[in-house]
């Protein structure tokens, strides 16, 4: 199942009933900290966990993944049909996600649309399992992996590991685009 459909799925329903995660938290029995975590596709929740936020939310499990497993040949998501993710609940991160391609359920790949403005930097690099491509589309980066510092200016490339911690820093004075393809490996 995709990871983002699915997370996408659980914060629309919570939303769409004016609902807050501690909401969902003192409904569910599991922590805020771990559903935001669910929320921002970081983590996957284990079907009973699921099914406690399902519960939480006043939905049945297949409610939740109603459809994600279906996948058509070819989906077209035209610019204005371009989906806005909200990554991380946190108000230091002001990158802009869009997603390319969430009309295909049950995807392998995940590839968004990168906005950095001038400035940004995560706090600390993260990382997550699977592999990414990125590739900057207008103005330059800087791109932490494992410690160590590269300079990206529009056209240059990068594909890596993404278990090995690493962030995108912007210190530069314009906003920068960055195409970014997440590739979820799968168990």
């Amino acid at each position: 199942m995709n990871l983002v459909e699915l997370a996408q799925r659980i914060r629309e329903y919570r939303l769409n009933q004016r609902l807050t995660l501690e909401d969902v938290a003192s409904r569910s029995g599991l922590t805020r900290s771990w559903l935001s975590k669910v929320e921002n596709f970081r983590i996957t929740p284990s079907l009973p966990a699921l099914g406690q936020i399902a519960s939480a939310l006043g939905v049945t499990v297949s409610d939740l993944v109603q459809g994600l497993d279906q996948k058509p040949r070819l989906v077209k998501v035209a610019k204005e049909e371009r989906q806005t993710v909200q990554r991380e609940n946190s108000p230091a991160n002001t990158t802009v996600y869009q997603s390319l391609a969430h009309k295909r359920p049950n995807r392998s790949m995940d590839p968004f649309l990168l906005t950095i403005p001038a400035g940004v930097a995560r706090k600390e690099a993260l990382s997550h399992q699977g592999e990414e491509f990125l590739m900057v589309q207008k103005g330059s980066i800087e791109f932490e992996f494992d410690g160590q510092r590269h300079a990206l200016r529009s056209g240059d490339c990068l594909y890596f590991d993404s278990h090995i911690p690493h962030r995108i820093i912007n210190p530069f004075k314009r906003e920068a685009t960055v195409l970014c393809v997440f590739l979820e490996q799968r168990g």
